[in-house]
């Protein structure tokens, strides 16, 4: 199946006399699919190139004489002035060839006043210059629930006709499943699915979260994004209360569609969460996933560079195109600073700074419903574009727990590890670690248990009050970077607490 409205759109291009059409998706099937359709609408005959093959009109096995290589394929279709759909699978590669750009300008300008275009399609397509007057580009939409649903009845079909399927889905069941397979391309799907059914020779609820395991693998498999499991929810988060406030008044919208768009309301765009390392900044990307009950994709940071020209850009504009396939979700960047670092443009040729261009765009401009959680801890490593108002819905300031919430805290990973809260003196433990962030106490009750563990001896209030006075915080051996830090964020940011 094809969605309808790119063929009509692409059908519209080709009666309007565009004669090249770049075609925008990593779906070489789909895109077949779209052609198949759109010279159907046309009534013109549809050729097939690749590198492999060469040029082949559709229905007929023959390919044109030595066409394999580009040029003499361009060459073909300048010759002939045939009114025809061309469409050039893996091309693309070849435009940064001068003399192959000259070539196919040729052959778009033999079509004249002729029907026919040269439809090129692939993945993140670099247009030349040369070539955008002439031409225009068009991106495949992400397959529509009726798709999946169609590659659910072929597969269905395809196994019941090898093996015995019981299919024991209820109807919201079948729903969910096809939710489900959100953010995969077709071809993913027709995998996923079919493994699921061959497996056992059934397809029923236990196979739902099978599907999400195997979606999480297709994602997870370029290396830039990590399908992450979302099990902390808001509550289990100590203080933050404006925060949570901020984001429960949010959340409506997900359980309230049709009333906020009556509201004109839109989906939030996200948070940036800056501040002192270790006090629940990603802890927070969790639990919104946790209690939106939406997807938590992690963008991973370290993952993104690439040795190869180009291939960081491409995987960078892969994963957010992801992000938006598989929404509604929470979009986590980890530190992001890291990706965007203000003032190593001369060391990385300026590749931050179009990554940083590109991610600006998309922050303004994205179709899908994504929910940015970005954190970061160094402000001077920022660039200024990203912490300007309208990037992000707000900009929090997440600073070090006050006593209140330290005794709270404490009484979390104490219970955590087995420990009786009661048991302990709270407010001396509050008191003692004055300065300390949340992974600092953490830490602390951990390295206090070991000690009691080698001691033989029960975990004490003194046993914690003695591995607090043995530890260091971050406040103090980076005392004066934080107060910068606080004094920088008084004034340009939201308190968190």
């Amino acid at each position: 199946m094809a969605a309808t409205d790119i063929v009509r759109d692409i059908e519209l291009l080709v009666q309007s006399r565009y004669a090249l059409i770049f075609l925008i998706t990593d779906e070489d099937a789909r895109a077949d699919d779209v052609m198949r359709y759109v010279a159907s609408s046309c009534d013109l005959p549809l050729f097939n190139w690749s590198s492999s093959k060469g040029l082949r009109r559709v229905g007929i096995d023959t390919a044109g004489y030595d066409t394999t290589a580009p040029a003499k394929a361009l060459a073909f279709i300048e010759a002939s002035r045939l009114p025809a759909l061309y469409h050039l699978h893996g091309f693309a590669d070849s435009l940064a060839d001068a003399a192959l750009v000259a070539r196919l300008k040729d052959a778009v300008e033999s079509f004249g006043a002729a029907p026919g275009a040269i439809v090129i399609s692939g993945p993140a397509i670099d247009i030349p210059a040369v070539l955008a007057p002439m031409s225009t580009r068009v991106e495949l939409p992400p397959p529509a629930p009726v798709e999946y649903k169609h590659v659910l009845d072929q597969v269905i079909r395809d196994t019941s006709a090898r093996m015995r399927v019981s299919v024991t889905l209820t109807a919201e069941q079948t729903q969910q499943l096809i939710m489900n397979l959100r953010g995969v391309t077709l071809t993913e799907a027709e995998h996923i699915l079919t493994r699921v059914i061959v497996e056992d020779g059934t397809l029923g609820p236990d196979d739902l979260q099978k599907v999400i395991d195997a979606k999480r693998d297709a994602i997870a498999k370029d290396g830039v994004l990590q399908y992450v499991g979302a099990e902390t929810a808001m509550g289990d988060v100590v203080g933050l209360d404006g925060l949570k406030a901020w984001l429960e008044k949010r959340r409506l919208i997900l359980t309230e569609n049709t009333r906020a768009s009556q509201f004109g309301l839109t989906f939030p765009k996200g948070v940036l969460l800056l501040g002192v390392p270790g006090c629940g900044k990603s802890l927070c990307a969790k639990s919104v996933a946790k209690e939106w009950a939406l997807p938590l994709l992690k963008f991973d940071t370290g993952s993104l560079y690439d040795k190869f020209i180009g291939e960081t850009e491409k995987r960078f504009r892969k994963a957010l195109d992801t992000a938006e396939k598989v929404a509604p979700d929470v979009l986590w960047i980890d530190e992001i600073e890291k990706a965007f670092a203000a003032g190593g443009n001369d060391a990385d040729g300026g590749l931050s700074t179009r990554l940083l261009g590109a991610f600006l765009t998309w922050l303004q401009d994205r179709n899908g419903d994504v929910f940015v959680v970005a954190t970061a801890n160094d402000i001077e490593k920022l660039p200024p574009e990203l912490l300007r108002k309208g990037r992000f819905d707000e900009i929090f300031f997440v600073d070090l727990p006050e006593s209140a919430a330290r005794a709270a805290i404490f009484t979390l990973h104490l219970k955590k590890r087995g420990q009786q809260p009661a048991a302990f003196d709270l407010a001396a433990l509050a008191a003692a670690s004055e300065g300390f962030s949340g992974s600092e106490i953490e830490q602390a009750v951990v390295s206090a248990l070991y000690s009691a563990f080698a001691a033989r001896q029960p975990l004490t209030t003194a046993t914690l009050v003695t591995e607090l006075q043995a530890t260091r915080p971050l406040s103090q051996t980076m005392g004066d970077k934080l107060d910068a830090l606080r004094a920088w964020a008084r004034e340009r940011t939201v308190s968190a607490a």
